[in-house]
């Protein structure tokens, strides 16, 4: 199941919802997501994969198309797709898009569209919002929902779940997410900069975990440098004495500590690798290489 939509409107907070857990990185700042993550939701009769996938956008430079390109294959290759909206801002061109681009690719798999954020939207904002959607999407069914606070989301998770075609039980019933810890812990050092850093910085910073290992005296060890584009920009991550960077450090630590389990020693270093968003080699050597075209377990 893909869970798609334009930029910061709660796809990850309401993953983590499903889940019961946090396992995709949220900030209050938009393309936090950029590569998709899968959240596995188990019941005694029903197992759901949802997709996380990175907010559609225009994009700027070729990372943004490789995540813009990620998010479209998700779509294509899902039982069922639902597009999450913002229900407290009216529907504007770039949910358009989103919309095409869910009628493209889905075809004839169902499409359940969540009025996220219904807690803080007023009825006149609520009632654009679904003309939109009934002119955009008319087949859909709408759900409102608070991501952040859970207010329908168990009857949306029931819903989808009666929706999804039977199959295979892919996944352990105790498994959350496909991905590594690894892979878990530079997401959320890269959440840590998006809270702290302002304007492009953020969106600058590419993180690659150099090593992750147990320590012999109990916990872990966890290496990682930050990519910027700029020296400008390394010393806005750096900061005055360091101080930013410790800030970044402390929050990172105590969200990978919390995901884990464990106590974890974070060593974080900045490099300048001028371009990398445009540059193809930098790009799959951090992780953004084009996605398989088909995210379905043991394709």
């Amino acid at each position: 199941m893909a869970v798609a939509g334009k930029p910061n409107v709660g796809k990850s907070t309401l993953i983590n919802r499903f889940v019961g857990q946090s396992i995709a990185a949220v900030s209050a700042r938009p393309q936090t997501t950029q590569r998709n993550q899968l959240g596995i939701v188990t019941r005694p009769l029903a197992q759901a994969i949802f997709v996380d996938t990175p907010g559609l956008h225009r994009p700027h430079h070729k990372l943004g198309h490789r995540m813009n390109t990620a998010a479209e294959h998700a779509i294509r290759d899902a039982d069922l797709v639902l597009v999450v909206l913002d229900a407290s801002h009216p529907a504007d061109e770039e949910d358009r898009r989103v919309a095409e681009g869910v009628s493209a690719g889905a075809r004839a798999h169902p499409v359940v569209v969540a009025l996220n954020k219904a807690d803080a939207a007023s009825t006149e904002t609520s009632t654009a919002c679904r003309r939109a959607l009934f002119e955009w999407l008319p087949a859909s069914e709408v759900w409102p929902v608070s991501a952040l606070q859970g207010e329908g989301v168990a009857e949306l998770l029931d819903r989808l779940l009666l929706l999804l075609p039977q199959g295979p039980i892919y996944f352990p019933e105790d498994q959350v997410t496909d991905a590594y810890e690894r892979d878990l812990a530079a997401e959320l050092i890269r959440a840590a900069c998006l809270h702290y850093l302002r304007q492009e910085v953020p969106y600058s910073i590419a993180v690659y975990v150099e090593e992750f290992r147990e320590r012999a005296t109990g916990g872990a060890y966890l290496a990682a440098t930050l990519y910027v584009e700029r020296e400008s920009q390394k010393a806005i991550v750096v900061g005055t004495r360091g101080q930013m960077m410790k800030q970044i450090g402390t929050r990172a630590r105590l969200e990978i500590e919390a995901l884990t389990g464990r106590r974890v020693y974070l060593d974080l270093r900045v490099k300048v690798q001028p371009g990398w968003r445009d540059d193809e080699g930098a790009l799959e050597r951090f992780g953004y290489a084009p996605q398989n075209r088909d995210r379905r377990p043991g394709a």
